[in-house]
């Protein structure tokens, strides 16, 4: 956990999700050189290293588009929620396709100039006041440096240096990379092909991006709106089971985890202080939740991991009113012991008519 930092630490199901990513990339990048040479026809013929930039660049693009479909996406879908889980290397991987795509066109267009390749890519195109011809090259530095910012800023290190929020708006910068990219493509490829089949992906690509957030918050607003109550609804308490937890979204869009544990019912963020991961998918051990993710534990009723880690969470409180358990939209400081509340026993039921009490 916290008291030392490693490099990638592997498990298996990195191992699966990174192969998969792997593969993907492969498979992209051999249909785009070889089953379909032709989808990208232009005024004038290009030669291969120009092709394979192309198909780098292609790549990174759909890479941005599939990352930015996934948050919105498991908002909407628990089912998409393993997606998420360990989307930084997908990151980390689209920035080195950028960088191979950036790669190609420096040794090709510039590294035969008179001056400096970098030096010439900056200053060879500068016809600020027209569209057609506007210098796209530009949009692609930008968002190849946004890029550049946000896989070197990936690891855990970064996200407990810089603090949690910090770095949450600094990662922001993926949605001014997708912005630079799109402009980078509409400005430069789009204006030189004949046939537009990679134009309608283009187009089908940043559309499936605006309308999955569009509706990912129309969903989110319009379940803050169905609770008009200080105290949200959790469950019935016959409804949870030893062990584990219910997941109820506040009015502000929080998640909080609601346990049951031996006849005691304690409340804890959904998301873990590590990666976000969700807590209330693990099973309590000991008064311990363990993050499904990576592994990292907390007192369901202080929000506290075990020493010597330091890792805390916020904790909520509850209530009970009439079989219905309540949490409190607001939450207690990271690491704040809150007294469980314990689950009345059944009633007996009442004596038939003509039997004995």
């Amino acid at each position: 956990m916290s008291v030392k930092y490693t490099p990638v630490q592997w498990n298996r199901n990195k191992w699966i999700y990174d192969a998969v990513m792997l593969a993907g990339v492969a498979a992209f990048l051999w249909v785009f050189l070889y089953v379909t040479p032709d989808v990208l026809n232009h005024e004038r013929a290009i030669n291969p290293q120009i092709h394979n930039a192309r198909a780098f660049g292609a790549c990174a693009f759909m890479m941005l588009t599939v990352i930015l479909c996934i948050g919105p996406a498991a908002r909407l879908d628990r089912r998409f929620l393993p997606l998420l889980y360990n989307r930084r290397h997908f990151g980390v991987m689209t920035a080195f396709v950028a960088i191979t795509h950036a790669g190609y066109i420096l040794n090709w267009y510039f590294n035969f100039s008179s001056s400096d390749k970098y030096v010439g890519l900056l200053y060879a195109n500068s016809s600020f006041g027209q569209i057609a011809g506007f210098p796209f090259e530009l949009f692609g530095i930008f968002a190849l440096v946004c890029l550049l910012i946000l896989a070197a800023t990936s690891h855990d290190f970064w996200l407990k240096f810089l603090t949690p929020p910090v770095w949450k708006r600094l990662h922001y910068l993926i949605y001014a990379a997708y912005f630079s990219v799109a402009a980078h493509i509409s400005l430069g490829i789009l204006q030189d092909q004949q046939n537009h089949l990679f134009t309608l992906l283009f187009m089908a690509g940043a559309a499936a991006v605006i309308v999955l957030h569009v509706a990912a918050w129309l969903s989110e607003r319009s379940e803050a709106a169905a609770k008009d109550g200080a105290w949200a609804e959790v469950a019935r308490v016959g409804d949870f089971r030893e062990g584990f937890a219910k997941i109820a979204k506040l009015a502000n869009g929080e998640r909080v985890a609601v346990y049951l544990m031996e006849g005691q019912l304690s409340a804890i963020s959904n998301a873990c202080a590590h990666q976000n991961g969700p807590l209330g998918e693990g099973k309590i051990i000991d008064c311990l939740v363990t993050c499904p993710w990576h592994g990292f534990q907390y007192d369901v009723r202080s929000g506290r991991s075990p020493a010597p880690f330091t890792e805390m969470v916020p904790t909520y409180r509850l209530r009970i009113v009439e079989d219905m358990v309540e949490v409190h939209p607001d939450a207690n400081p990271p690491g704040t012991y809150v007294d469980p509340v314990p689950v009345p026993a059944p009633a007996d039921p009442l004596p038939e008519e003509g039997t004995p009490a």
